[in-house]
């Protein structure tokens, strides 16, 4: 999970769409700027693209139960089905932090090692810190049911991908820390909004800033 800038306003099909009976919050303007706003990434497990889009409610609205929820636009994330699937469950109906109005790096440490991910909270914090670290580490650990360990595996081949793509990059930045395009890669990997997995890649640096204390700017 990372940071997150949401445009305002909302879209307009919001408001007019609340005062429908059976109104929608999936309208095509909602649909293309969440899909926008998120870079086509997962907000939790950041998987990109998202090729089984869902627009998730950071506070259930519970069928209607909390209307203001259902329209809310501060309230609306892009995700994929498998998070959303693994984030109805009635431990995280409290809420989880909301990655447009906090930053999850000041809480926040993920890794991979092998086939496992790891979540540490490094900062004191509240309950949406902790319900939001077992949440990540879920959506990438709960094998419960067939279709989740095959969603869970997709996520580790991925990310096991794109951090091979962060090793291979260091490594030629340790070679040759000068070299433009060495540090082309370094900052498009680490980019907070383009890259598949930056919450993953930005961790890794920053718990290995002593050897490459010049990659500071990159996740600052």
């Amino acid at each position: 999970m990372i940071k997150i800038q949401r445009s305002t306003p909302a879209p307009e099909s919001l408001a007019i769409e609340a005062q429908k009976t059976n109104g929608t919050y999936g309208s095509l303007d909602v649909v293309q700027r969440l899909k926008k706003d998120f870079h086509n990434k997962c907000y939790i497990c950041e998987m990109k693209p998202v090729a089984d889009p869902e627009i998730e409610h950071l506070l259930p609205h519970k069928n209607g139960a909390y209307p203001e929820r259902r329209f809310d636009w501060d309230n609306l994330f892009w995700s994929c089905r498998h998070c959303n699937s693994v984030k109805n469950q009635k431990k995280y109906e409290s809420g989880i932090l909301d990655c447009c109005k906090e930053d999850p790096e000041e809480y926040l440490i993920l890794s991979l090692e092998e086939d496992t991910v790891t979540v540490h909270i490094f900062a004191s914090c509240n309950q949406k810190v902790f319900l939001t670290a077992e949440l990540i580490y879920e959506v990438f650990s709960l094998k419960n049911t067939g279709i989740r360990l095959a969603a869970c595996e997709a996520r580790i081949e991925n990310l096991q991908i794109e951090m091979g793509k962060l090793y291979s990059a260091l490594d030629e930045y340790r070679k040759n820390p000068d070299s433009t395009s060495a540090n082309q890669k370094m900052r498009i990997l680490l980019r907070r909004d383009s890259s598949a997995f930056a919450g993953f890649k930005r961790s890794y640096v920053r718990s290995h800033l002593a050897e490459y204390p010049e990659l500071e700017k990159y996740i600052a």
